[in-house]
């Protein structure tokens, strides 16, 4: 059974982006375009790990891991935050709300895959070159 990922972020391209190179790796995607749909998933879906953009319509994405951490049934949901270059989370705000990891805009997606295999402790795959 795959690994099932929510992404959530306001940016369309991301979300292709990211779900493609994610879905080639082999994980199920669920995406969302604001912190509010990223919470109702979470809370319906039980992800193994959720990718959420820090600045987002309607519920942020610090407030939402904030809020998924205060939820015993999505408490232990992995948390990687994308952000903006320059946009700094505070070390004890990344603790309290859950945040796992943090990368900061524009990203590479072989980066985010990376990030994802290591903290869903996945093994890469051999390329075949």
């Amino acid at each position: 059974m795959s690994k099932r990922i929510v992404i959530a972020d306001d940016e369309a391209h991301i979300l292709r982006v990211m779900s493609m190179k994610l879905t080639n790796a082999g994980y199920e995607v669920i995406t969302a375009v604001d912190g509010e749909e990223a919470l109702e998933l979470c809370e319906n879906e039980k992800p193994d790990l959720l990718i959420t953009d820090y600045q987002m319509p309607l519920v942020s994405g610090l407030e939402l891991c904030r809020r998924l951490r205060s939820n015993e049934q999505t408490k232990d949901i992995p948390a990687i935050m994308l952000t903006a270059r320059g946009f700094d989370i505070e070390a004890a705000d990344m603790v309290a709300a859950g945040i796992t990891a943090v990368l900061a805009k524009p990203f590479s997606p072989r980066e985010v895959l990376a990030k994802v295999n290591d903290l869903l402790d996945v093994a890469e795959a051999p390329s075949a070159n």
